[in-house]
């Protein structure tokens, strides 16, 4: 006996009709009995195939502009009856009632509608789909009999399922847990959306759907994937070319997006190694950024990941195909730099827009919790820093400790960066002293410490790492300052003849 649960009645309420056509031919070949509603009812019968109107079910018509149509005990019931109780069918029969074996339903786009700056709120509030929700879970729930499409891309295993003669346990389990995912992720966008001026409410939704499987994670023996959050951001980016992205390429590409999208005003280029900036640079072309950026650790730059802030144009591109890169990441791609560049068969291409500036969460995972902060986004001002030994700085160096002030955001701390003629020349990134990212920032830019400013994502807690910088013929200094050793590190400065600022304000990242 086949363990195949027959399709020989199904309910079809649908928000997105795309490959309605399909199922619905699949379904008159099975011979299927079809309720449906309004737009979905109609759209059907464009495509042939006769379906009987929800309301000729329940014997009331749809109530208050399409908010009620299946709310209503025919239905449910007919989706929530339990096969293996005698007393569920009794009660179906004495109420008339028939079984559903099939629920094809997808949910209003409350999702696109909340995404949309220009969405009033009471659109946004018509978008939260009540009945949907309820018919697949109450379908999901019951997969012991019946089974549930809640997304288009389920219409071929529908399809092959009617060929086959009805779905299996195993099938409808399958489209079961991917009906909760599914409702789960829409409540908890609801409920984001809902207390959206609150950015740490007392139950944190989180909700991601699978976007790809990868290799593996940051070593071999790690089982990884990517999940999207959004429509946004390298879960939503398109890959031009090249091998599959990799767990560490997505964690670098991300490291070089978020600093690119500081410098969207102008071409600026980034190299990254281990999420750490090797190089970075502004200019008036592409092409400029991109060498200064390799000039600044051309070593470091092998196996790098390429951020860019304009779309790569073939000058540009023909720089990148000197150097042994994994990624470029950018707005986009001319025809003939991707030509240039898809001759490297293992380098990725990938295209995705700047993120836009605004506040946003980070979460990271620790043992039985999970740790969230605001994003460190907020701009910071030049014009508001003080200086605290030396002369006023002018415009050109006031712009090199912008640069590395910028980019030491995004070093993992203890981090130091040296920035000179407009470009990176040394990163100290990472390290447990500050005074050790000193001595490695300053032989990572060689001679080019000299006469170059500097900047620290945190304070100095000794005299030390001004000493070292000044040595190297560092000129200028940013740092955010607070520490107890304020005077000492300050007096440091003003006796070695450097310009330091206190920027007021830390950018630690661990």
């Amino acid at each position: 006996m086949s363990d195949r649960q027959p399709i020989r009645r199904a309910l079809v309420s649908v928000y997105d009709k795309s490959g309605l056509e399909r199922l619905a031919r699949a379904l008159h070949e099975a011979g299927v009995e079809v309720v449906s509603t309004g737009s979905t009812a109609a759209a059907l019968g464009g495509h042939g195939l006769a379906v009987t109107p929800v309301e000729a079910v329940t014997g009331t018509p749809e109530l208050l502009d399409g908010r009620v149509k299946t709310l209503h005990p025919a239905i449910h019931a007919g989706l929530l009856a339990d096969r293996r109780r005698p007393d569920h069918l009794d009660q179906l029969e004495a109420a008339g009632i028939e079984l559903f074996d099939l629920v094809v339903c997808n949910l209003y786009p409350f999702e696109a509608a909340a995404a949309d700056p220009a969405a009033d709120e009471d659109r946004v509030v018509e978008l939260i789909d009540v009945g949907g929700p309820a018919m697949v879970r109450a379908a999901a729930k019951n997969f012991a009999s019946v089974a549930v499409a809640c997304d288009p891309a389920d219409y071929e295993v529908v399809a092959a399922a009617l060929a086959a003669g009805g779905t299996t346990l195993e099938e409808r389990r399958a489209l079961a847990a991917k009906a909760f995912a599914r409702t789960a992720a829409y409540d908890a966008r609801v409920a984001a959306w809902f207390d959206r001026g609150n950015p740490f409410p007392a139950t944190l939704p989180l909700a991601g759907r699978l976007a790809r499987r990868l290799r593996y994670g940051e070593n071999p023996h790690q089982a990884a994937a990517l999940y999207a959050t959004g429509s946004g951001g390298l879960a939503g980016a398109v890959q031009l070319a090249g091998k599959e992205l990799s767990y560490n390429n997505l964690l670098d590409a991300d490291a070089a997006l978020s600093l690119v999208a500081e410098f969207a005003g102008r071409p600026f280029a980034v190299i990254v190694k281990h999420t750490n900036p090797c190089g970075a640079a502004p200019a008036e072309t592409l092409e400029a950024a991109y060498a200064a950026a390799l000039e600044g650790d051309p070593v470091s730059a092998f196996g790098g990941v390429v951020g860019l802030s304009r779309p790569l144009d073939e000058a540009t591109a023909r720089r990148i195909a000197e150097v042994f890169t994994e990624v470029v990441v950018a707005p986009g791609f001319e025809a003939a730099a991707r030509e240039v560049l898809e001759r490297k068969r293992s380098l990725r291409l990938v295209e995705v827009a700047l993120p836009r500036p605004g506040p946003r969460l980070g979460v990271r995972s620790v043992a039985g919790g999970l740790l969230v902060q605001e994003a460190d986004v907020a701009a910071d001002d030049p014009a508001g820093w003080t200086v605290v030994s030396g002369q006023q700085p002018d415009g050109a160096t006031v712009d090199d400790l912008a640069l590395a002030w910028t980019v030491a955001k995004h070093v993992k701390s203890n981090a130091i960066v040296l920035a000179a003629g407009g470009r990176i020349v040394g990163v100290g990134p990472g390290q447990t002293s500050r005074v050790d990212a000193v001595r490695i920032a300053v032989a990572k830019a060689g001679g080019r410490a000299a006469g170059a400013a500097a900047a620290s994502d945190a304070f100095f807690p000794f005299p030390d790492g001004v000493e070292e910088l000044a040595a190297a013929g560092v000129r200028a200094l940013a740092q955010p300052g607070g520490s107890v050793r304020d005077a000492e590190v300050t007096a440091a400065a003003e006796r070695l003849g450097m310009t330091m600022l206190h920027t007021g304000r830390r950018h630690f990242r661990h």
